[in-house]
């Protein structure tokens, strides 16, 4: 298949530009990946086969014409289904039936981005309802598997485009991220996942232009190369006067980021910052992978985090922060017409009922509790920061957890003998989403039973680069291509 047959869609589309290869013979590949795979995977929510090959037809066109341009030039991609993508197509935002008559106002940062970069949109992948959870299930879709081992969850938010990914049906698709919606399901595909800085990539929501900054969401991407990735957020990130985090940093240039040396770096490794009960095999696994950075020249120790709150606690918050989102989306569907949790309450899990309902009931003085919550978790990685270049830990506290019918997929409950909140509780991520950090999900390889394991790499404030940098130069020491073999091996069986 020509699309399996590269690891990166730059490179794929550098010899569609070359004519090595037709965007036509591309997208027919595309879709026949997807109708042979989607059945067990379940990744995909919509597709647009027609509208696809047609303007596969087109790009061939403009190709033959001399014209072709743009770094994803022919490459199918897929939008989300949560956030408004693709203009006049149908969005459920996540799976909840009362909302599948909604129709995309017009694109959003990653589809009009890859869209001016020459990709074509091929349709939308599988989320949890309002993206509420770190696993991809919801009422009218049901759950999204890691192709790795069908039946097992891809992890959420952004489970669909993960597993379209980890597959090999894409080679790079959206993903949002407002507590690890992009690095969880990276972790559980085996593909890599980055989210950006607070105030790179713009956002203009109205009318509430702050509502992504309890807890800081992003849009972006999952790829199978640290390249890809680089060069979504090249097309992503600008300053908009619009947004009221947007930075104007000038140019940067995350593409040349990738050759940056990491000679004399110090990195700080955790392996649970100091609270969460990660499971010993994924210990292992990201502490032995952070030890392969000294073969690029950087120092690896051990960090320490004075953390005084338990994880159940920090979780809880950032259910709490994530809610008012939620609540905001909720009153502007009442302003439509539609009182989501009066009237179609089984469209959507009871959890997310119970946190909507949890945010009408607070007020000013908890808003505020929670901030000195996220303020706490800053000051922790602005203190590692202060000594260390990067921090790495793992993805995730445990393996993929099994799907469950109904639409009800969560995290565990407990791990290791402690209580764990099931939404988000079990994910090292979203201290990211409190603070404003960057940070990517790498693949370190397979477990014992086969599944995919994450590597978290988090750098400095709106030091994207450096965390470019740290991932390509793991990619070059430890490559993780033949983890992709094994799960195409095991699909053509």
């Amino acid at each position: 298949m020509a699309v399996n047959e590269h690891l990166s869609a730059v490179d794929l589309a550098a010899d569609i530009k070359a004519k090595s290869i037709s965007p036509v013979e591309v997208m027919d590949d595309c879709i026949a990946a997807i109708e042979a795979r989607n059945p067990s995977i379940n990744a995909f929510t919509y597709t647009a086969f027609d509208e696809a090959r047609a303007k596969a037809i087109e790009a061939e066109k403009v190709l033959m014409r001399g014209d072709a341009d743009g770094a994803f030039f022919g490459i199918p991609t897929a939008a989300k289904d949560f956030l408004p993508g693709v203009p006049d197509w149908p969005g459920t935002t996540g799976g909840v039936k009362a909302l599948s008559h909604q129709k995309d106002p017009g694109y959003g940062c990653f589809t009009k981005a890859m869209v001016d970069e020459g990709a074509i949109l091929v349709g939308k992948t599988n989320a949890p309802s309002f993206a509420f959870r770190g696993t991809c299930d919801n009422k009218m879709f049901g759950a999204t598997s890691t192709p790795f081992k069908v039946g097992y969850n891809s992890g959420g938010s952004s489970g669909g485009s993960a597993a379209a990914v980890g597959d090999g049906i894409l080679l790079v698709a959206e993903g949002t991220d407002g507590g690890g919606s992009i690095r969880i399901p990276a972790a559980w595909c085996g593909c890599y996942g980055y989210k950006a800085s607070v105030g790179t990539i713009p956002a203009t929501v109205r009318p509430n232009a702050f509502s992504l900054t309890h807890p800081y969401t992003w849009d972006g991407s999952l790829s199978r190369t640290v390249k890809d990735s680089a060069y979504v957020l090249q097309a992503m990130a600008r300053f908009d006067p619009f947004d009221p985090v947007s930075l104007d940093r000038g140019e940067r240039d995350f593409a040349a980021a990738l050759d940056k040396s990491l000679k004399g770096w110090r990195i700080g490794f955790t392996p649970d910052f100091g609270i969460f009960p990660v499971d010993p095999e994924i210990k292992d696994m990201v502490a032995a992978a952070a030890q392969r950075f000294v073969e690029a020249g950087a120092v690896v120790e051990s960090v320490e985090f004075d953390i005084s709150r338990s994880h159940f606690e920090l979780a809880e918050a950032w259910c709490r922060l994530i809610s008012i989102s939620g609540l905001e989306s909720i009153e502007a569907l009442k302003g439509g017409g539609i009182d989501l949790l009066r009237d179609h309450a089984d469209d959507v899990p009871a959890e997310f009922v119970y946190w909507i309902n949890d945010a009408y009931r607070r007020g000013y003085v908890d808003y505020n509790a929670d901030d000195v919550v996220r303020t706490e978790i800053y000051d922790a990685l602005q203190t590692a920061f202060q000594t260390y270049d990067l921090v790495i830990s793992p993805v995730t506290a445990c393996h993929p957890v099994p799907n469950v019918p109904g639409g009800i997929t969560a995290g565990p409950t407990e791990l290791g003998g402690e209580k764990v909140e099931p939404l988000i509780g079990w994910c090292l991520t979203y201290f990211c989403n409190f603070t404003g950090h960057p940070a990517a999900s790498i693949p370190t390889g397979l477990s014992k039973d086969g599944f995919p394991v994450g590597m978290q790499v988090i750098g400095r404030r709106w030091a994207d680069e450096d965390v470019f940098a740290a991932s390509a130069a793991f990619e070059r020491i430890q490559p993780w291509a033949k983890i992709y073999r094994v799960t195409a091996e095991r699909n053509l069986r």
